[in-house]
């Protein structure tokens, strides 16, 4: 007998609960934001809207359905089962801190802040739920993913883009490859390399983009396709600048040798969980054959 299907509501504790676990109460909170300008209500209405969104989509799941949920901070040490149905409550942000931890699951993403997100993930109200809870799957929009591989066999996945560095963004020394390229690689100090996806050009992506220029094309999020910028580099008689930015198809990859005493790997902005790099390795970058399934 198959098991019925599981929803699993992803959230994240709201800038209320964090104000009121740090202070101790919310008058504590509310008198420090006052003494800075703030006033508490607007934070606290934010809560309000959040938490009456995740009633209104705990109350559109099916009786017969299974239900779990889990806060963004669980995300690692949460098992996800082929058969669920994620439904991520919040915002853009959220869709992606999740993304890694699917294998093809469907996702639907609910703005419970309507105006103050973009939208670009969380693409649907709370009254919307039932309605999609009743097609789960349908309608999925195949979202292109980044994924870097170390040579001690380190992986990591992100939806919106990749950061290669040095812990807090200090200079980082390494070589750059494309494949592609004759094998040439060039030896770089720079702030990092930022390598992302057709979603991440919404974001820190798109930010550098402008920065450049906007002279090349950012690719669509379904599309098999990446951009990739080094941040900052800096020319010496041993470092060079020609290989800074560039487009990576499906079958292509970006090799960065590591010659710094460490270096980083994250995805997403999120830091704390990055690969850890060290001289002489090797990791390559390029697009991921997961793809994020988000209902559209």
């Amino acid at each position: 007998m198959s098991l019925a299907p599981r929803a699993v509501l992803v959230h994240r504790t709201t800038e209320y609960e964090e104000l009121v676990a740090r202070h101790g109460t919310h008058g504590q909170a509310a008198f420090l934001l006052a003494s800075r300008g703030r006033d508490i209500a607007e934070v606290a209405e934010r809560h309000r809207r959040t938490r009456r969104a995740l009633a209104d989509v705990t109350a559109a799941i099916p009786l017969t359905w299974r239900q779990a949920r889990v806060e963004r901070a669980d995300l690692e040490r949460f098992l996800f089962a082929p058969e669920d149905l994620v439904v991520v409550v919040g915002q853009d942000g959220l869709v992606a801190n999740v993304a890694k931890y699917l294998t093809g699951q469907p996702v639907i993403g609910i703005d419970t802040d309507p105006g103050r997100n973009p939208g670009v993930l969380v693409r649907h109200r709370p009254r919307d739920a039932a309605k999609l809870l009743a097609s789960p799957g349908t309608a999925c929009e195949e979202l292109t993913m980044v994924e870097a591989v170390a040579d001690d066999t380190q992986r990591l996945v992100a939806l919106n883009e990749i950061y290669l560095g040095a812990p807090g963004h200090q200079t980082a020394r390494y070589r750059l490859g494309l494949d592609g390229d004759g094998g040439v690689a060039e030896a770089q100090a720079s702030s990092g390399v930022l390598v992302g996806t057709g979603t991440g050009a919404t974001g820190w992506l798109r930010s550098v983009w402008q920065e450049r220029g906007g002279r090349l094309a950012l690719p669509s999020p379904t599309e098999d396709r990446l951009v990739w910028f080094v941040r900052e580099a800096w020319p010496s008689p041993v470092t060079g600048t020609r290989l800074v930015a560039g487009e990576l198809a499906a079958a292509a990859a970006l090799t960065l040798s590591v010659e710094s005493d460490r270096l980083i790997a994250f995805g997403d902005g999120i830091e704390t969980d990055a690969l850890q790099l060290t001289w002489g390795q090797t990791i390559r970058v390029g697009v991921c054959e997961r793809r994020l399934r988000l209902a559209g």
